[in-house]
Formats: structure tokens, C-alpha cells, sequence
């Protein structure tokens, strides 16, 4: 193979294998996997989220020429549920279990890794998604906004790595290898890709630029603090969590 050819095979790899990562969406290609190529494939975390928004946004559109707003909401969530195996949710009650119930750092890592999901994981579940479907419903461009935000809001746990250290035990966590020797660089390129599709898609949603960055900026502030604070840093979990975070801060601004 050229020496041309490679990155950009390089670069098709990382691509799959962040869908791979965030989606249950088979890999076409073949991957030649490798911890440096784990590393990489993080800037393509937005793409596919803009990827995941183009199918649900379709599916609203296909299934609202035969059910109501709150039903078709609905019926996409769970299929959001399904095609990204919930990962982001798990996440979230996972780390709301830890941070509620653990009283020191150890304990607080401890309960994060395990599989029982408590009551404040299951509080926050339903809160987030019954909040999620109440938002879409009442949004201005309901298809619109299921196309960007889960764009939008996955930049938002790159910022976290970028930033914080990881904390949690690295033999047992699924996104060491993602959390290990980040890129700023490839941050900045995950940036300016997020800025243009928030610029882009504004044309037609003129309150989308602004609650973008709000959400982006609020969710990473606030979210890596408080985490910095309970845990010294970010894990698996709390990268999922900003997410969902990021996801509602957008919807409340849109």
C-alpha cells in the first residue's frame, strides 16, 4: 500500500470503529484494530452522531404519515435504545448510582462498575428519557432536531477527555483504549466539524447555533467540574452521561 493511501485507510478504519464503538450498526470493513487506531477513531465521534440523526430523523419522517408526534418520539426512542444498545443511558445510571450512593471515591468507582442498576440509576433513566420525549414533541422542526443533536452532543465527551484525567481501573474499562494518548488536535478537527453542521443546519433553525454552544460549553463546565470534584477525573460512564446531559441542555434551548 502507498504511503497516500494508508492514512486515508487509516482514517476509513477509525471511522467504522467509532461506529463500531457508539452503534450496534455492523462494520463494513475490515479493521485492522489496534490501540493507536482506537485512539484516533474518537474525532469521528460527531459523525456519527450525525449518522445516528440522519435514521432517526427518516424513521419520524416515515412513520408520521401514519401516527401522532408523541407516538412516532416515541417509537424512535426506543429505537435509539436498540441501535446504540443504550450505551449512553447505561452510562448515565450508572454514574448517578455511583455518585449518589458512594460516600468516597473507591466506593463511588466500585458501585460504577457494577452491572445492578439501584434507584437513582433508574430515577434519572426514566427522568432523562420521559424529559427527552416531552422536549422532541414540542421542538419547532421536531425532524430537524433529531438530526443534529445527537451530532451535537457527542462532541461533548471528547472535551471531558481532552481535559480531565481518567481515573477509573484501565484492565476493565471499555474506553481505555479511547481515553489513552488523546489528540487535541483531532479535537479541534471534531470542533470545527460540530461548529459547521450547528452553522449549517441554522439556516433553518436560527436558535441552534446559540443553544449548541450553550449546551456544549454548559454540560462540559459544569458536568467536569462536579466530576473532578467526586472523582478526580472522568470514566466510561460519566463520558455517557454528558452526553444525555448535553442531548437535554440542547432540546431545553431549541
Amino acid at each position: 500500500m502507498s504511503t497516500e493511501s494508508k492514512p486515508i485507510s487509516n482514517e476509513w478504519q477509525a471511522f467504522w470503529l467509532a461506529v463500531g464503538f457508539l452503534t450496534r450498526i455492523p462494520m463494513l470493513v475490515r479493521i485492522d484494530y489496534s490501540q493507536k487506531l482506537m485512539n484516533q477513531c474518537s474525532v469521528y465521534f460527531p459523525l456519527v452522531g450525525l449518522l445516528l440523526g440522519a435514521l432517526y430523523a427518516g424513521l419520524f419522517t416515515l412513520l408520521s404519515l401514519a401516527w401522532s408526534p408523541l407516538v412516532c418520539v416515541l417509537l424512535v426512542l426506543c429505537f435509539h435504545l436498540f441501535i446504540t444498545g443504550a450505551f449512553h443511558e447505561d452510562g448515565l445510571a450508572d454514574s448517578v448510582d455511583a455518585l449518589g450512593g458512594g460516600y468516597t471515591v473507591e466506593k463511588r468507582l466500585e458501585i460504577m462498575k457494577d452491572s445492578r442498576i439501584g434507584t437513582y440509576g433508574t430515577v434519572a433513566l426514566v427522568m432523562a428519557l420521559g424529559l427527552k420525549a416531552a422536549l422532541l414533541v414540542n421542538a419547532q422542526s421536531i425532524w430537524l432536531t433529531l438530526l443534529v443533536a445527537p451530532a451535537i452532543s457527542r462532541l461533548t465527551p471528547l472535551l471531558l477527555m481532552a481535559y480531565l484525567p481518567y481515573v477509573t481501573d484501565p484492565d476493565k474499562s471499555k474506553s481505555k483504549p479511547v481515553a489513552e494518548g488523546f489528540s487535541r488536535k483531532r479535537l479541534l478537527i471534531s470542533c470545527l466539524f460540530t461548529a459547521l453542521i450547528a452553522l449549517m443546519f441554522s439556516l433553518w433553525l436560527p436558535v441552534l447555533w446559540l443553544a449548541a454552544v450553550t449546551a456544549i460549553i454548559t454540560v462540559a463546565m459544569v458536568w467536569g467540574w462536579y466530576l473532578k470534584q467526586q472523582l478526580g477525573g472522568y470514566t466510561g460512564d460519566t463520558l455517557g452521561a454528558s452526553v444525555v446531559f448535553c442531548e437535554l441542555v440542547l432540546l431545553l434551548g431549541l
